[in-house]
């Protein structure tokens, strides 16, 4: 119970630490408070497969943690906290509004009661919390998850991302982009409201630079467009004049907009080029297709319609660019659909956020060993709502 009574002056230390010092704020409370011999945050590196401690020297640290391997990498992985024996450690996961950012790493005289395993989550909670506003203020949590050099223009991808993930009323979302370190033109963005979200997954042409910054100009584009109340189409429309008024028609963005009600299932939909959506009911993998309309910025007037699917709840979509399903192996093979609704099948019993790693894995695995020039956006959505009412009637137009 030690913690227990401790929370409080656990909390008043968070709340009293300067940004850059929130870990050794924690430590030190937990040290004081919570009986903890020793404490430990690892951060995610930014392609998901490692954990990065922060705790002592900047540059040296201690010993990455594979994600795929270990306790803290399987607190992690499913989001529930995980005891080491050999350590006598308890790793606990560390997220914001269903964002993963890490895991807590607590050394304890031995393994903890429930009630004190439930303390050191709430503590874990508002930890995440605290370390996602805490980014906006220094680089000490950006610089640590870094496991190489990145390039200017995955940077500024990174930087226009609304997170990684986000847990809503009746739905998942996650996403990732590859290669993390030198993606070039592919990117996703999303706004959630309390029910309901808008998701658009981009595939600018080009490399490096070129790339990054003609995405930029349509994510924000579309960002300004939705926050002055446009609907998809509108949306679409705006973004379309914008980067054609800056490139003339030389360069475009291949861009697909959804907006998900999480109460009704009912998905809209802008197709304008080439990101693909994969439906999973259950077993079953279906391709949900659109009618493909024209890239943003290819002629600058262009009047976009909508596309209206229906969903069941407990129906996963996942959404991917043509840098997974336009895949290579050494061989000279192509990923295809076969290989592709397998992928999607095989993440059926795994939360959202492990989804996207399957997928990524997956389409990292088929290609070993061949150069790649192209990046690639996996996001993956979810409706968890147990139950959809039988009087709603379908959206008018359902493509499927």
């Amino acid at each position: 119970m030690a913690l227990r009574n401790g929370l409080t002056a656990v909390y008043q230390a968070m709340r009293a630490a300067a940004p850059y010092a929130l870990p050794e704020a924690v430590r030190d409370a937990l040290v004081e408070h919570g009986a903890a011999r020793s404490v430990e945050l690892l951060l995610a590196d930014y392609a998901l497969v490692a954990l990065r401690p922060v705790l002592g020297d900047p540059d040296s640290g201690g010993p990455e943690i594979r994600i795929d391997s270990g306790a803290a990498g399987r607190a992690f992985a499913s989001q529930q906290p995980q005891w080491e024996n050999a350590h006598s450690t308890l790793y606990l996961p560390v997220a914001a509004s269903g964002e993963r950012i890490g895991v807590l790493g607590v050394g304890l005289p031995g393994p903890p009661e429930l009630d004190e395993v439930a303390g050191f989550e709430e503590v874990a909670a508002a930890l995440g919390h605290g370390l996602r506003g805490a980014d906006r203020i220094t680089d000490r949590y950006q610089r640590a998850r870094r496991i190489a050099r990145m390039t200017l223009a995955a940077e500024m991808q990174w930087g226009l991302l609304p997170g990684y993930g986000h847990r809503g009323n009746g739905y998942r979302l996650a996403g990732q982009l590859e290669p993390a370190y030198a993606v070039y033109g592919d990117n996703f963005d999303w706004s959630c409201e309390p029910s309901a979200l808008t998701l658009s997954i981009t595939n600018g042409m080009g490399e490096g630079m070129r790339a990054a910054l003609l995405t930029t100009l349509t994510v924000t584009a579309l960002r300004n467009a939705r926050r002055s109340g446009a609907n998809l189409e509108e949306q679409a429309g705006l973004a379309d004049e914008a980067v054609y008024a800056q490139y003339g028609g030389r360069e475009h963005v291949s861009t697909l907009l959804l907006h998900f009600d999480a109460t009704t299932g009912h998905l809209s939909a802008v197709d304008a080029g080439s990101p693909r959506i994969m439906r999973l009911r259950g077993t079953d993998v279906e391709t949900i297709k659109l009618e493909q309309q024209l890239p943003l910025g290819m002629f600058g007037n262009t009047a976009y319609t909508e596309q209206f699917v229906t969903l069941q709840p407990g129906d996963r979509l996942v959404i991917m660019t043509d840098g997974v399903y336009d895949a290579r192996s050494s061989h000279d093979g192509s990923y295809g659909e076969a290989l592709l609704e397998s992928a999607v099948r095989s993440t059926r019993l795994q939360p959202a956020d492990e989804a996207v790693r399957t997928m990524i894995r997956g389409m990292l695995t088929f290609r070993e060993g061949v150069d790649v020039f192209d990046d690639a956006v996996v996001v993956c959505l979810d409706w968890t709502a147990e139950q959809q009412s039988e009087d709603l009637p379908p959206a008018r137009g359902d493509v499927m």
